[in-house]
């Protein structure tokens, strides 16, 4: 609930504290005292629209605080976590405004976004009055009203889940089906590629081994005839070898002889014998390295035309061939366990729509059974509103399928026998919709209700009778919510726990006068009640009056 409100040079506020407690506070006071211009600071606090004009005359910027306590599981504090938000308790919200227009929007102290204040705020706080266009008026929220007051909650998130799963499968579903046909398109393709590359059995490194297999061939046909003349010149008949071994030997006979002649002569014709062998041995081991197959330099070149015709055919280098041989392969598998997978994927996403549509027609009836109730509930309310004639209908069609059903509510009435009933912003009067809304919220009570609920002169325009109704059952409300409100009604501010007395004042040696409130004492509440039952003038007969009405409201808080 609201705790506490501070507001700073707003508009006439200089300066106002408000410590607020729980059950039913009233704010009263003479027209134009003030009563729009601290709902209008409190509304700013809560994420409401932002203006200039509402800084006090002087002042560079105005400031509003608002405290609240919340629940530790209220969705405020998960919305306020999601902000990154630190949470220690409270939920302070505040809201400077600049007078060039601008604001900064707090919670906690840690600046937050417009649309994250309003959100907490929203959380936290209704504001109803005759002319307001949210909470009740507003038919986004009424689906959510009747499940709240249906107890539906879980069934509600037991549908969303089945059609969250049910749309992730069906999203898998045509993601597979997508594949599958481009797969498809492409299949003959894959399969007469992954047949031709399977046949021609490229391997990675094969197009540079060939490649310089046949640089070799190419060589050794140019120097090979030069080896065989060398070889010739080595060991043909022409081949001086054997005379030069003759000669030798001759020598090494004679060498007794003359030993120093002969010796050195020897031994160099021997280093040159054992050349002449390692040459002819070199020049017959050339020419077997460069014998080849016949045929085997066509059979290398044609292999080498292949690689590289499919290389450019598939657009991927040569040694890519074989990746590429089992990525067609891969696909082709995939291909086919695709399909499997996607009739497994169709009989999910059939089995989950099934199960979506019979949990949806559930939701529908237990929604058609609460709806009577909650028609039951709030038209018990309205003859002592005076609206007697007047009836509440809980009207459901059907909306699009959505993770909360396939119904649409909205809350409509009839205002008079005979009439068509409709959405009740479209039928009826100011002063019947905030009757229309309370009866609603007292239906509710704190099902659907934010902790705190602000009604602004939800009793204008009706008499004694209906403001004493208006009053017993803001006071049943604020059994179960904190109620704050702006009242002209003596019957309605009777009934509340606490009274706030909302006034100008003219400020000491300044040429100005500045809104305060005031809580009232026993004593001045009488005085107060009295004033707004007999106007300017307070005379006896009208305190009487305000006592009996202070009494009878205690003993009817008593007796209940």
């Amino acid at each position: 609930m609201l705790i506490q409100l501070a507001v700073r040079d707003i508009v006439l506020i200089d300066r106002l504290d408000l410590a607020l407690a729980a059950g039913m506070t009233v704010l009263t006071g003479e027209t134009g005292a003030g009563k729009s211009i601290l709902l209008d600071a409190f509304s700013l606090a809560l994420g409401g629209r932002g203006d200039g004009s509402l800084v006090r005359a002087g002042a560079k910027q105005g400031q509003v605080t608002a405290v609240f306590d919340p629940p530790p599981d209220h969705p405020a504090l998960r919305l306020a976590a999601e902000a990154d938000i630190p949470i220690d308790g409270d939920l302070i919200l505040r809201r400077v405004q600049l007078a060039d227009g601008r604001t900064r929007a707090f919670v906690n102290d840690q600046p937050v976004s417009v649309q994250v204040l309003r959100g907490i705020g929203e959380m936290l706080v209704e504001i109803h009055g005759q002319h307001d266009d949210r909470a009740l008026i507003d038919a986004v929220t009424h689906r959510g009203l009747l499940d709240a007051f249906g107890g539906l909650g879980d069934k509600v998130a037991a549908l969303t889940m089945l059609w969250r799963d049910w749309r992730a499968t069906e999203a898998q579903l045509a993601e597979k089906q997508a594949a599958i046909a481009k797969a498809a398109a492409d299949a003959d393709y894959m399969r007469h590629a992954a047949a031709e590359l399977a046949k021609l059995g490229a391997e990675p490194g094969e197009e540079d081994a060939l490649a310089a297999r046949r640089t070799a061939m190419q060589q050794a046909e140019k120097v090979t005839q030069d080896l065989r003349d060398t070889g010739e010149l080595l060991t043909g008949q022409q081949a001086p070898g054997p005379a030069f071994g003759n000669a030798m030997r001759r020598l090494e006979r004679r060498g007794v002889q003359a030993p120093e002649l002969i010796e050195p002569v020897v031994k160099a014709l021997d280093v040159l014998l054992v050349a002449y062998d390692e040459a002819a041995r070199s020049v017959d081991e050339a020419l077997r390295a460069a014998a080849f197959e016949p045929g085997e330099l066509e059979t290398v070149e044609e292999r080498l035309f292949a690689l590289r015709g499919a290389g450019r055919k598939y657009g991927v280098p040569v040694d890519g061939l074989a990746a590429l041989a089992e990525k067609f392969e891969a696909d082709i598998a995939a291909l086919e366990a695709g399909e499997t997978a996607c009739a497994v994927l169709e009989a999910e996403t059939a089995r989950l729509a099934a199960a979506y549509a019979t949990a949806a027609g559930q939701l529908t009836a237990s929604r058609r059974k609460a709806a009577a109730a909650l028609d039951k509930a709030v038209n018990a309310e309205l003859p002592p509103l005076r609206l007697e004639r007047a009836r509440f209908v809980c009207e459901l069609g059907e909306a699009a399928p959505g993770p909360e059903g396939h119904d649409r509510v909205e809350f409509w009435v009839q205002t008079n026998p005979g009439t068509r009933p409709g959405p009740m912003m479209k039928v009826a009067s100011g002063g019947e919709l905030s009757r229309f809304m309370l009866a609603l919220k007292v239906a509710l009570a704190d099902r659907g209700s934010a902790p705190t609920l602000v009604f602004d002169e939800i009793d204008s325009g009706v008499g004694g009778a209906v403001s004493d109704a208006i009053g017993q059952r803001l006071g049943r409300l604020a059994d179960t919510v904190q109620v704050l409100t702006v009242t002209h009604a003596p019957q309605v501010a009777a009934r509340a726990d606490s009274h706030l007395l909302i006034a100008k004042q003219a400020i000491a040696g300044e040429d100005r006068v500045a809104t305060r409130v005031s809580p009232l004492a026993p004593a001045e509440r009488r005085e107060e009640l009295a004033r707004m039952l007999a106007g300017e003038t307070v005379t006896a007969e009208a305190r009487a009056a305000a006592e009996r009405l202070l009494h009878g409201a205690q003993s009817a808080i008593t007796a209940s």
